[in-house]
């Protein structure tokens, strides 16, 4: 990436990558690297989680942290979807040479998720037991769930506030620092992870603890690295607040964002609910293969998130035809990536699913999951990479349309009626590449309407 001036006084001028300038294929590719290694490492704590649990106390535990990871992401991902409103603009200020604006921005960001976070905390904490009843979590599962998401939700602050922290970071074209803090973490994660479940007998709880314990130690140096560095985005404690007008704008764009996230992870809960009707040995088996194809998604969420610093921060410097080019770019990246993971998933299934459970009756079941959704990726990977377009344009309503319509009303209509006509498990994962093909239909057709490319006030 190019070094760009972006910050000056007579004391000093600061540097950071950015995306406006040089090769465009380089820069994506190069902002990229960083966030995969730090989504590899955000997967290796619940994976570790999963490791543990599942070796150390078995296949009830293991569908116990199983059963919680839908809930997980319908909390986290609407929030976190909010402050995805924040780095777009922070990214268009950005790219076009605002930097008292940043600063707002990035202050009214971080205030915010100090609040969200504490919300989170006490909603999650209090709703568990209700929300887990509403999934129809079968019983001889249950208290381990209720203890394990109890728990995990005390870390809801760290949670939210590294995200913000994050999101800054990213939107300035830094995505080196964030991953630096996931490796300590990440480490911290797992040496507290077998402490506290293989040698002090803490079980589901000690696994949800290290987790809550390891997502602090991320937030806070992040948090503490925003206040030392030299630039618009600089954190300063006193002047932590939130800007009506920035927030209102954040919300804006970033609610429709929440949303989407929100309208994915319900349809999950519900494909999870008619898993949990199949038993636990369903729950452990489909459990496993989602804690694979988490790792599967890391180069599709990574170029995702390039593409909207990218768009974002060239929109905001005007540069039309760069933006129509570097997304083209991307998406033939992710795309790529993931048709190439989805052969390498379809081949070694049982290998893979390994990691989690030696249960032939568990791996089965993960195996035919694999092998049903795996060679649809690349459509998986189109949509996600349309919709990071479209949000770093600030257009993210038409991700939350097209998510609600397709992987959220049709994947929840195809699952009722097709369950109970054919009451097998296997017809639940036809459900994902399903939807997948429609919303990729859909943003197709819009991107080449070109609507998304008018750039709204910052």
């Amino acid at each position: 990436m190019v070094k760009h001036c972006i910050y000056q006084s007579a004391l000093f001028c600061y540097y950071d990558d950015v995306m406006i300038k040089g090769s465009i294929t380089k820069n994506l590719i190069r902002f990229a690297i960083p966030l995969f290694f730090g989504q590899l490492l955000q997967q290796l704590y619940n994976v570790v989680d999963s490791v543990v649990v599942g070796n150390v106390l078995g296949k009830e535990a293991l569908a116990a942290v199983s059963t919680t990871g839908s809930l997980i992401f319908l909390m986290v991902g609407f929030i976190n979807g909010l402050f995805m409103g924040n780095s777009v603009i922070i990214g268009k200020r950005y790219g076009a040479g605002d930097k008292v604006g940043v600063s707002i921005a990035s202050h009214t960001g971080v205030a915010f998720a100090i609040v969200m976070g504490i919300v989170m905390t006490v909603w999650g904490y209090f709703f568990t037991p209700t929300l887990l009843k509403w999934m129809g979590t079968p019983a001889d599962v249950m208290p381990s769930s209720v203890q394990y998401f109890k728990i995990y939700f005390l870390g809801g602050l760290g949670n939210i506030l590294y995200s913000a922290c994050c999101g800054v970071f990213q939107a300035m074209g830094d995505s080196r620092r964030p991953l630096y803090y996931l490796i300590v973490s990440t480490v911290l994660n797992t040496i507290l992870d077998i402490a506290f479940v293989k040698f002090l007998g803490f079980g589901i709880g000690g696994a949800a603890l290290a987790t809550v314990i390891a997502q602090f130690v991320s937030a806070v140096l992040a948090f503490v690295k925003l206040t030392m560095v030299d630039g618009p985005h600089r954190i300063f404690i006193s002047k932590l607040k939130m800007d009506r007008a920035t927030l209102g704008k954040e919300l804006r764009i970033g609610f429709p964002t929440g949303i989407q996230n929100s309208v994915i992870a319900i349809g999950n809960v519900v494909v999870q609910s008619n898993i949990n009707a199949f038993g636990s040995v369903a729950m452990a088996g489909c459990g496993s293969y989602f804690k694979l194809e988490g790792f599967v998604f890391l180069p599709i969420t990574c170029m995702c998130m390039a593409l909207t610093t990218f768009v974002s921060q060239n929109l905001g410097a005007g540069e039309v035809k760069r933006v129509k080019k570097g997304s083209a770019i991307g998406c033939a990246i992710g795309v790529a990536c993931a048709e190439i993971i989805g052969f390498i998933v379809f081949a070694y299934a049982p290998v893979l699913l390994r990691m989690f459970s030696s249960e032939a009756e568990v791996l089965a079941i993960g195996t035919i999951q694999a092998r049903t959704e795996s060679l649809f990726y690349c459509l998986l990977a189109l949509s996600h990479c349309l919709a990071g377009i479209y949000r770093g344009a600030g257009k993210t309503t038409i991700p939350m349309i097209v998510m609600l319509s397709s992987w959220c009303l049709l994947r929840i209509t195809y699952i009722i009626i097709i369950v109970r006509l054919i009451p097998v498990v296997n017809v639940i994962f036809w459900a994902y590449p399903l939807t997948w093909s429609v919303s990729s239909i859909v943003f197709i057709i819009y991107y080449f309407k070109g609507k998304w490319l008018k750039v709204a006030e910052i």
